[in-house]
């Protein structure tokens, strides 16, 4: 996970023309995926053309830069994608890091974002559609998640955030994921024995950051005026 994955996107035996000085992002408000990478984007000061897509009704032109149809999907100047977001957090601090995210172990965050996005995330999607999921009630997939939960607990009592006592790239790839875990049900989350956890989502939540990432924008179309995320 620490090289980012950068593919040349070729058509009829041509590659595309870059018709843009920005990089375009593909992204849906409240996938954690892309809330990730945004996160990275906008504290970075790089500006990318934002093009929010509905879930339900992917772009072709999105299909066609990434077969696999998935949030986020970045194409950059150079007409290379980028559609893991892990890679796109990696691609807009490598351009800017102004409050040092990368400043951390990159072997402890790499192995603390490969468990969120592995056991835990299947842990995670399990909890909140449990209905799909019937061969057992939510609450054991809940006991699953809780189990990365309490490791990130021990994390926190030492220090204030995951890996120092400043925010690093570990906590904002895996903050949406809890954020997320979070709000399946509320209440039982917020009366869990977690209290440095607690602390630090809502830390997080509160977040000028946070706040301006979760902008709505409008779906785009193919004919609209390019909207640009990101700066200062």
């Amino acid at each position: 996970m620490s090289a980012i994955r950068l593919n040349s996107i070729v058509f009829s035996g041509k590659e595309l023309v870059n018709m843009s000085d920005f990089a375009i992002l593909y992204s849906f408000r409240r996938c954690p995926y892309a809330m990730r990478a945004r996160l990275a984007i906008l504290v970075s000061g790089v500006q990318v053309e934002l093009r929010e897509i509905l879930l339900k009704d992917k772009p072709a032109s999105m299909r066609q830069y990434s077969p696999k149809a998935t949030v986020p999907v970045l194409i950059t100047p150079e007409i290379q994608v980028v559609d893991e977001s892990y890679d796109v957090m990696l691609w807009a601090l490598g351009q800017s890091d102004p409050h040092n995210w990368l400043d951390a172990d990159r072997k402890v965050v790499n192995e603390l974002v490969a468990e969120n996005d592995g056991s835990f995330k299947q842990a995670l999607d399990r909890y909140k559609y449990a209905d799909r999921y019937p061969e057992f009630p939510a609450e054991h997939y809940r006991a699953q998640g809780l189990e990365f939960l309490q490791k990130l607990e021990v994390r926190l009592i030492t220090h204030r955030f995951l890996v120092s006592d400043s925010i690093t790239l570990a906590d904002m790839a895996i903050f949406p994921f809890i954020r997320q875990f979070a709000f399946v049900d509320k209440p039982w989350f917020d009366n869990s024995n977690l209290p440095q956890l607690h602390r630090w989502l809502d830390y997080l939540l509160a977040t000028d950051l946070f706040t301006r990432v979760m902008t709505k924008y409008p779906v785009w179309q193919e004919d609209d005026a390019p909207v640009i995320f990101g700066g200062v």
